[in-house]
């Protein structure tokens, strides 16, 4: 069974929405950057919802100035977009997911090869989370408090995790936890909802 691994960006107080805009490219450096591409070169594909696609589709598709250290191999991976209204995939190597995602990546999961990595945290990972289908969160914390936008869990949401690894770069700080299987983590989610809404 293949691992899927969830790669998120928060600010300290747990803001993930819009890396880019927040500005989290100043806090990166070389040695942040090649662990990433160590991740990338590592997974056998890349899994999107359409909002993150065509966010990294504008800043990779036929560009290499942004993060030229990633753009090749970001550009040649496999991609799976799972969307139901996106009408062309342009970026090269991708594929549209028509069907239900869950049951998509679930199938995918089952197929023989390396890992999956989902990049990003948006509605597309918060499903895949809720059905136990990450293995695995990269979470990488910048020091700057955003003060608004979308936090990585919402009220009521829970999950079980065990730390794996910490790595510390100049200024940042990359958490690795891992998640136990999908029955074990929906009994921790509907303990810790419970404690949230007491």
């Amino acid at each position: 069974m293949r691992t899927v691994i969830e790669y998120v960006l928060a600010s300290a107080d747990g803001v993930i929405e819009d890396p880019v805009g927040m500005g989290v490219a100043e806090y990166q450096d070389d040695a942040y950057l090649r662990d990433g591409l160590g991740l990338l070169a590592a997974c056998d594909a890349i899994l999107f919802g359409r909002a993150t696609y065509e966010a990294f589709a504008q800043l990779y598709d036929g560009r290499a100035d942004h993060k030229p250290m990633w753009a090749d191999r970001l550009t040649t991976i496999p991609k799976y977009v799972f969307s139901s209204t996106l009408a062309r995939a342009g970026w090269n190597n991708t594929v549209i997911v028509r069907g239900e995602a869950v049951a998509e990546v679930a199938r995918l999961k089952q197929q023989d090869g390396g890992s999956l990595l989902v990049l990003g945290h948006g509605r597309f990972g918060e499903s895949l989370l809720r059905e136990g289908l990450i293995d695995v969160i990269d979470l990488t914390v910048f020091p700057f408090i955003a003060g608004a936008g979308k936090q990585f869990f919402r009220q009521g949401q829970g999950a079980k995790m065990t730390l794996a690894g910490v790595k510390t770069f100049s200024q940042i700080v990359k958490l690795t936890y891992e998640l136990p299987p999908p029955e074990v983590n929906h009994l921790a989610a509907q303990r810790i909802g419970g404690l949230s809404q007491r």
